[in-house]
């Protein structure tokens, strides 16, 4: 038994693991493992530049892009691959069912904003979270700038998808 031990200590990969992949500033009660995916400078740089974690915005601003993102794209799968996607409606139909998501994810960030979540946890990739997702007041702005922004991108892709002819003409394609 004890050759068992002895012979997974020299294990190459539990070796190279080590050299690479550690506890989270190096404090193994954090839970946290601190990877070269999410220790990265590329991936800190890209995830602190996000609208969610980016210094500097307002929690309103925060809401309407993010937002706008998902109002834009939600469109697409409710329109082009929803049961209505073969009628003369299939982009009305994607425009009211991502107004329905949007509508409902805004009630989700309110629950969530009004439960009392704990403060967020600065963390390898985000060691500076903003403090707009610290208070009920910054989540409640930050869903109603949601809800305004998911709207806003619902309609600008509706708009992009019923037209589309019209802006290839526009551009010759």
């Amino acid at each position: 038994m004890a050759q068992a031990i002895d012979a997974s200590k020299n294990n190459p990969s539990d070796v190279r693991n080590r050299e690479v992949v550690f506890p989270e500033w190096r404090d193994s009660q954090r839970g946290n493992l601190e990877t070269p995916v999410n220790s990265s400078p590329l991936v800190k740089w890209f995830i602190n530049n996000l609208p969610a974690y980016r210094p500097g915005i307002t929690t309103f601003r925060r809401g309407l892009e993010i937002g706008m993102a998902h109002g834009y794209w939600i469109f697409g799968p409710f329109a082009k691959l929803g049961p209505l996607r073969n009628t003369d409606n299939a982009n009305l139909a994607g425009l009211l069912a991502t107004i329905g998501l949007i509508v409902i994810l805004t009630a989700t960030l309110s629950l969530y904003g009004n439960s009392n979540p704990l403060p967020p946890v600065p963390t390898v990739t985000v060691p500076n979270p903003p403090d707009s997702f610290k208070t009920k007041e910054g989540w409640s702005n930050f869903g109603s700038a949601f809800l305004i922004g998911g709207l806003g991108g619902a309609v600008v892709a509706y708009f992009v998808a019923s037209n589309l002819e019209l802006i290839q003409g526009l551009f010759g394609g």
